[in-house]
């Protein structure tokens, strides 16, 4: 893997552990954003429904699926 590649996609880190250096306190890494954004009624209907069924925390499962579809190659 190229120093560039894994210096861009740890960019959170890095800044982190320099703000670590800088002032003495590591920050939280991840922070959760809230977003905005429309789908289908009834398939979100559905999606609420099968994760309340099967125990699933609705947000993780979408994020899964996102990082699911970012890094498929």
């Amino acid at each position: 893997m190229q120093w560039n590649k894994l210096a861009k996609e740890n960019k959170a880190y890095i800044e982190a552990l320099k703000e670590l250096d800088r002032t003495g306190k590591l920050r939280k890494i991840n922070y959760k954003k809230r977003v905005n954004f429309t789908i289908d009624e009834d398939l979100m209907n559905k999606f609420r429904k099968y994760s309340a069924e099967n125990g699933f925390n609705m947000s993780k499962v979408v994020e899964k699926l996102i990082r699911k579809e970012i890094y498929r190659k």
